[in-house]
């Protein structure tokens, strides 16, 4: 599993990447395509008012209003010569008006209606200077970036009778904020590949987390089923070796031995009920199962007992334990059991991950509203990473050489757990090789909470 998870990972994120890159190429194509599709029409609708503006120009002008001043002779031949070679333009001969509707004809015709456009006619190829032009042409004309523009050369068919006589024109065009108009057309199918791509990233992310999770879980049974087949094995081993003591028969007549060798049977048999009985109430903390029973203790009596049961294993370890119970008020209401269970976890913790001449300092003290307790010693300590999970279900620190620490990891998150459903609150401060302080604060509730706290949770 270890080798092939990162496999699985690095497959996942290639295809990932894969299929992000095609969908970005995809978008880019769409729109590009959009785009030349986009300048063609301009492109037709310009080059359809383009072809009636030449036509135009290609014609002669009227001179059916000619007029002459007063004395002047009349040379018709003339005159008329001179009118013909009188170079004419567009922007003589219509207006901006004129020209604007025109070319929106043309934008309807090829399916561009609402499409906005400037315009402009220039007296040269060079398109420097306009002799005709729509309001804004010449500030959206200098924006080169996010506006489009199109050229059509006005000039007259060959082989006309005017044909190079007149002016070279140019007609320009010009469709602003080009991009945005394709983008907007495409808005949608954009909005859909995000999305799309969006899903696929979040379902890369739950496939990874949940490969995580499965891989934790998996260490955690392994771990789990390690320490719980170390846990029933001893005892097994031990009540083994009785029995056959018991057997022999130098054992049996003798009525002493008989009853030692009983007497470890017996405490071996309790040992293992406890660890059952460890493992069922952390299945039934799972379910929400765990009934409190709350009543008004003396929680000082509680401590003094649990620190009392923690003597033995204190001379063992040449050490001792210090109270001081400072509190003034140590009257909460508290499920005694599960209080004092939630105490000795606490203190066995403390034990376990210590040294030789382990010192444990347990501290109350109390104000108006809260009830501390506060249990230090002087033990290997956890680093922040340790501290982070402490009271996660089944985790276990590692305690580096120290390999004489037993358990299922259940013990704090049990703990937690209690401390929650006395509506207290617990927070842990260590440092490596200095030793470790759990805090628990537990708030004062009297029997009317309790009551008005009930009538609530009745239907």
């Amino acid at each position: 599993m270890k080798k092939i998870f990162p496999v699985i990972i690095l497959l996942i994120t290639l295809s990932l990447i894969g299929i992000i890159y095609i969908q970005v190429n995809w978008v880019r194509t769409m729109v590009e395509n959009k785009e030349e599709q986009l300048r063609e029409k301009v492109s037709n609708a310009i080059a359809s008012v383009g072809v009636e503006l030449a036509q135009q120009k290609a014609t002669f002008p009227s001179i059916k209003n000619f007029r002459f001043k007063p004395g002047e002779a009349f040379h018709p031949t003339d005159q008329i010569f001179n009118e013909l070679l009188k170079p004419t333009t567009i922007a003589q001969r219509f207006t901006v008006n004129e020209i604007a509707e025109k070319l929106q004809k043309a934008f309807n015709n090829v399916g561009l209606k609402n499409t906005r456009f400037e315009f402009g006619i220039s007296s040269d190829f060079n398109l420097i200077t306009y002799e005709l032009h729509s309001p804004n042409f010449i500030q959206v004309a200098e924006d080169t970036i996010h506006n489009s523009a199109t050229v059509y050369l006005l000039q007259e068919a060959s082989g006309t009778l005017i044909n190079n006589l007149t002016p070279e024109e140019a007609l320009c065009v010009v469709v602003p904020n080009f991009k945005s108009i394709v983008l907007k057309d495409l808005r949608v199918m954009i909005m859909f590949a995000i999305f799309f791509t969006l899903v696929i990233i979040a379902a890369f992310y739950l496939t990874v987390r949940t490969l995580l999770q499965q891989k934790k879980i998996s260490e955690i049974k392994n771990d789990f089923i390690n320490n719980m087949t170390h846990e029933f094995k001893t005892p097994l081993a031990t009540i083994s070796l009785a029995v056959d003591a018991l057997r022999n028969e130098k054992v049996s007549q003798d009525k002493q031995k008989s009853n030692y060798f009983s007497s470890i049977i017996k405490e071996e048999n309790k040992r293992m009920n406890k660890q059952v009985e460890t493992i069922l109430q952390a299945a039934l903390l799972d379910r929400n199962e765990m009934q409190m029973n709350l009543f008004p203790v003396h929680v000082h009596e509680i401590i003094k007992d649990v620190v009392d049961n923690f003597k033995l294993q204190l001379e063992d370890k040449h050490g001792k334990a210090e109270l001081h119970l400072n509190a003034s008020n140590d009257q909460l209401m508290v499920d005694e059991v599960h209080f004092t269970s939630l105490v000795s976890n606490l203190i066995d913790n403390a034990v376990k991950y210590s040294r030789d001449h382990v010192h444990i300092a347990v501290t109350t003290h109390s104000s108006n509203k809260n009830f501390v307790l506060r249990i230090e010693d002087n033990g290997i300590g956890m680093n922040k990473e340790t501290q982070r999970r402490i009271f996660e279900k089944f985790y276990r620190a590692h305690t580096g050489n120290l390999h004489n620490v037993k358990g299922f990891g259940l013990g704090l998150s049990y703990v937690k757990t209690m401390v929650d459903a006395h509506h207290g609150k617990i927070r842990v401060e260590s440092t490596i090789g200095k030793g470790t302080t759990f805090t628990l604060d537990f708030p004062f509730r009297t029997n009317h909470e309790l009551t008005e706290d009930n009538k609530q949770a009745s239907p």
